[in-house]
């Protein structure tokens, strides 16, 4: 069972549309209404080494596609939008959460309100906070806040709370927006447990910008890959499992990957990374 999150209820943001997302598969309110840390993610073994099979190049298509709009595959959280909402802070144990990505380096995450999660569409978006007192901090979503936590609403974890006011508050009013922050890491691929050539899940980690596309090269093309609550990308017949991977950013930049072996629960590190916007 995956984190259970706190902290809900607070006012609207400004600026994001209306959107409708599908009911959380993963994230349980417990009975307190308090979180518990997350369990049973996967978390990533040791990376591979430079001699790993796992040696992705990224092709020609690998260049930001040519577009009228800023971020044409935004969802919710848009670029140069200011939201606006309450910080709420939870036990945020080693990291872990609705997104799957397994234990954090550090714990400057969050965890997205329902709505604006909007099916893993959150996952991985580095988000900038701050609070009224000038105070902020940037960090990374990682989990999701289940109803009744409204629009605009993150809950922090409490070393990430710190940095904005004493988590003995428990909530304060905050604005944040989405960030594109500067990093040496690359992007990591990882295959679920379970995943074979029959059937596949795969997640992308540590990307620079939101990822809205995830597709894999099949003999007939590329086909893309329907995304779940929990942030992986399914092959439901195995098309393409074990192949080259293609994946787009907001902004619509793609990124081809070739050379990453179907080995499940295994984080894959690659050459590649999105550019910062």
């Amino acid at each position: 069972m995956l984190a259970v999150l706190a902290g809900c209820g607070g006012p609207s943001p400004a600026g994001p549309v209306t959107a409708t997302p599908t009911t959380p598969q993963v994230a349980v309110p417990s009975s307190t209404g308090s979180p518990t840390a997350a369990a049973g993610a996967g978390s990533p073994t040791a990376r591979p080494s430079a001699t790993t099979t796992a040696t992705p190049q990224p092709s020609s298509a690998s260049t930001p596609r040519k577009t009228s709009a800023a971020a044409p595959l935004a969802g919710r959280i848009r670029p140069k939008v200011t939201y606006r909402g309450d910080a709420t802070v939870y036990d945020a144990g080693n990291g872990d959460g609705a997104c799957l990505y397994g234990a954090s380096r550090d714990l400057m995450i969050a965890a997205m309100n329902h709505t604006d999660y909007e099916s893993a569409r959150a996952c991985g978006a580095h988000v900038l906070v701050r609070a009224a007192n000038g105070a902020s901090v940037t960090v990374l979503i990682t989990n999701e806040c289940p109803l009744p936590c409204a629009p605009g609403q993150l809950d922090l974890s409490a070393a990430a709370f710190a940095k904005l006011a004493d988590p003995s508050r428990g909530r304060i009013p905050i604005t944040w927006k989405l960030v594109s922050p500067g990093t040496s890491t690359t992007i990591s691929i990882r295959y679920k447990t379970g995943s074979s050539k029959w059937w596949c899940a795969i997640q992308a980690i540590d990307h620079r910008n939101p990822v809205a596309l995830l597709e894999v090269r099949t003999s007939a093309g590329w086909q893309r890959l329907p995304r779940t609550d929990y942030n992986y990308f399914i092959s439901a017949r195995g098309s393409g499992c074990g192949g080259a991977i293609r994946i787009t950013d907001i902004y619509g930049e793609r990124l081809v990957i070739n050379g990453v072996a179907l080995r499940p629960d295994v984080v894959q590190p690659t050459r590649v990374q999105f550019a910062k916007r």
